[in-house]
């Protein structure tokens, strides 16, 4: 089972970014994804996650009304549609992938992810 999540890059304030989680080993449809971030000298803040069966998606408010989450199940991928990106938003951004169900309450603990791809960078200057 593997994680992959890729699409990061170096962008101005205002500009967007679309970051993929794509998986080998497991179909993503049957689990909650969930975008991670981790900046220099922080630590690891939850994003977004989107549920199994895309029945639900939740978003930090830090980035609500910025960032999309979405699914492609022929692909087999997940995807955060990051727009109006700010200074702040620079991380390395991981997906994970968990087999319970979770809302909005639950999706921000890491420890119920059960799988974690490698995070991609996402530098954004001002």
């Amino acid at each position: 089972v593997q994680l992959q999540a890729s699409g990061g890059g170096l962008v101005q304030a205002g500009e967007s970014l679309r970051l993929a989680c794509a998986a080998s080993g497991l179909t993503l449809n049957y689990y909650t994804i969930g975008w991670f971030r981790q900046a220099p000298g922080k630590g690891r803040e939850w994003v977004s996650c989107i549920s199994s069966g895309d029945i639900s998606s939740y978003y930090a408010d830090s980035v609500k009304g910025r960032f999309t989450i979405s699914r492609d199940n022929a692909k087999n991928a997940v995807y955060l549609q990051m727009n109006s990106l700010k200074p702040e938003d620079t991380a390395v951004y991981y997906c994970a992938g968990s087999e319970r169900f979770l809302i909005a309450s639950t999706a921000v603990t890491p420890l119920l992810y059960d799988y974690w791809g490698q995070g991609t960078q996402v530098t954004v200057s001002s």
